[in-house]
């Protein structure tokens, strides 16, 4: 098992430093692919003011864990990281950050790919965006469950 290092957390990250955390000291890894998300100022063609995220705690670190497990059992990885943030977000704050390290450049884009699919549909995280006609609850979305599908 490859060690894939799971935060769910109020607080920011900075993705260089998580980078180079993954890495060090790992000369077999040729190859690193990231992924990092912020909140949008447009959703469903009206503006958002913010984003609220909320999650069971405890819970949702099982299920990131569980969707890492997957993504390792399909690629030769050498490391993964994931942080997911909670609270009230604003646009351009950074939400999410996935990184998968391997040998191999494939294996990490691949993954890197796949653990977002997933994580859009199979993390337990509710959202609550805030628009100028007051706030709405986020459903999940035909085109997530299609890019999660195909893995």
């Amino acid at each position: 098992m490859i060690p894939a290092a799971i935060s769910v957390q109020a607080a920011d990250f900075d993705v260089g430093a998580e980078i180079a955390g993954l890495s060090s000291g790992q000369t077999g890894i040729g190859g690193i692919a990231s992924f990092v998300g912020l909140v949008r100022d447009m959703a469903g063609g009206q503006p958002v003011r913010a984003m609220t995220l909320e999650h069971y705690p405890g819970m949702t670190e099982k299920a990131l864990a569980a969707i890492a497990a997957e993504a390792a059992d399909r690629w030769p990885l050498d490391a993964i990281r994931i942080i997911h943030r909670f609270g009230r977000l604003e646009p351009g704050d950074r939400i999410v950050l996935v990184v998968t390290a391997s040998a191999h450049r494939d294996a990490a884009f691949d993954a890197c790919r796949f653990l977002m699919d997933w994580l859009k549909t199979k993390a337990p995280f509710w959202k609550r965006e805030e628009t100028p006609e007051g706030d709405r609850w986020v459903a999940a979305k035909t085109e997530d469950d299609r890019a999660a599908e195909r893995w």
